[in-house]
């Protein structure tokens, strides 16, 4: 006679696999808010090189100007332009500095996320031994009243065969 048992914890393993899956999602949903600040801190850095570049480049043409000898005016209005690219720089430079934050912000997330999930997998994982080591115990169990089981059906035959009253 085998009785089937069911693990009392198989509801319990279902939830947790689930928020197993949930966090594997908000990993992705981390990783994928991640790489999209990296692009962003890429484009505003490629803003700014190009913003520096372009001062660098204003003021080596101002330079070239002095050498050559142009009048004052001219050599005012480009240092009042050259003001304004440096403006131009800084803001840049802020922007980029504001996008590193984003990302170190969003890596942070990501590394949360991700030792979220590695605690979750462990809680299944915990429950997936129980499980083993359960089934393990009540097939031992189910043997054991097996065993007896037969042991009886033995002796009431061997009694029934061999009935002792009689000489």
């Amino acid at each position: 006679m085998t009785i089937i048992t069911v693990y009392p914890l198989e509801q319990v393993i279902e939830v947790k696999q689930r928020r197993v899956d949930e966090a594997e999602k908000v990993v992705k949903e981390k990783q994928a808010a991640l790489e999209k600040e990296q692009e962003t801190l890429k484009k505003k850095e490629a803003d700014r090189d190009k913003a520096k570049q372009h001062s660098d480049d204003k003021l080596k043409q101002m330079r070239e100007e002095m050498d050559k000898g142009t009048t004052s005016p001219k050599i005012l209005q480009m240092r009042a332009y050259l003001k304004v690219t440096k403006e131009r720089v800084a803001i840049e430079e802020k922007k980029v500095k504001d996008q590193k934050v984003q990302v170190e912000t969003a890596q942070k997330n990501l590394e949360a996320a991700k030792e979220q999930l590695k605690i979750k997998r462990q809680e299944v994982d915990k429950l997936l031994t129980h499980r083993k080591d359960w089934m393990k115990e009540m097939k031992k169990e189910q043997e054991i009243i097996e065993g007896r089981e037969q042991d009886e059906i033995g002796s009431t035959l061997f009694s029934i065969h061999h009935p002792r009253g009689k000489n």
